[in-house]
């Protein structure tokens, strides 16, 4: 019975209300709007089981799709970012990197696993948007240098996974730097004939375009992601002209030659696996 019709009636008894569904069971898709349960949305590669959207994950979940058996251990998890410049913005940066290690149980925007995919040595250094927006600090930076110099020590390939809204603005010049610190550190890698594999997610922009993540041996992309350095309405305002559709999508990428494959999700382990055995003769087995 409706709740003014109790009212009327003088009816004052607890109405039973079907249980509410626990939190995390549902998960609505932002592009098709459509609803599924979670279940579906991660036996799917996290991906869209209604359109095929590929969903923001972070780097467990990638370690889960690609690594054998889900199989890897993490490195240097104990790396955290200091307010050495005493920044502050809306809040203090020292207060900002609290509340994000509290809020996602990171400590910092990138995490990286070893293991194997199809039996051969892979490092994987993915970041994660949920850490103040994947900027590019001086973890991320070091961190990246730590994977590289494990993969040139156990004779393994590498993969960054780049998830970024670019550098970290908080600390300033020493968050530019970490650009040129990764590229250069990314060429003691072609020097020992080890591969470099590239895969960009949605978003994949600024500094971190402008350094690691454009310089692998294979670039990927996701479907539909956004890569570029500056967002539309500066690059129009900077050379004043109309831009093509979608000139910052993964296909277009694609199509113009700055991206190798465009990868679903679903295909991302079997991808690089085959990858890995194309350069196999390089890598420790």
């Amino acid at each position: 019975m409706s709740w003014y019709k109790r009212l009327r009636e003088g009816i004052t008894t607890a109405t039973k209300y079907k249980k509410d569904v626990p939190e995390g069971v549902w998960f609505q898709c932002k592009k098709c709007k459509e609803t599924s349960t979670t279940k579906q949305l991660r036996d799917n590669f996290y991906k869209c089981p209604k359109c095929d959207w590929h969903t923001p994950i972070g780097s467990e979940e990638y370690f889960e799709i690609l690594f054998d058996d889900q199989d890897y251990v993490t490195l240097h998890d104990d790396l955290i970012s200091v307010d050495f410049l005493n920044f502050k913005d809306l809040k203090p940066y020292d207060k900002r990197l609290e509340d994000s290690r509290k809020k996602t149980g990171l400590n910092d925007a990138l995490a990286i696993g070893a293991g194997n995919v199809h039996g051969r040595p892979l490092v994987v250094a993915a970041m994660d948007f949920r850490f103040i927006g994947g900027s590019m600090g001086s973890v991320v930076g070091e961190k990246i240098s730590l994977a590289i110099d494990h993969a040139l020590e156990s004779g393994s390939a590498l993969m960054i996974i780049s998830k970024s809204g670019g550098a970290r603005m908080m600390e300033s010049a020493f968050s530019l730097m970490q650009m040129a610190k990764t590229s250069a550190k990314l060429t003691l890698m072609a020097k020992a004939g080890l591969p470099y594999f590239s895969l960009m997610t949605d978003p994949t922009t600024g500094g971190v375009t402008a350094s690691f993540a454009m310089l692998g041996d294979i670039n990927l992309a996701e479907p539909e992601a956004l890569i570029g350095f500056a967002g539309p309405r500066v690059i129009r305002e900077t050379i004043k002209r109309d831009l093509p559709e979608g000139f910052q999508t993964a296909e277009f990428l694609l199509e113009n030659g700055f991206v190798d494959l465009v990868v679903n999700r679903k295909d991302l382990r079997e991808t690089v696996g085959d990858l890995l055995g194309f350069f196999a003769k390089n890598l420790k087995h």
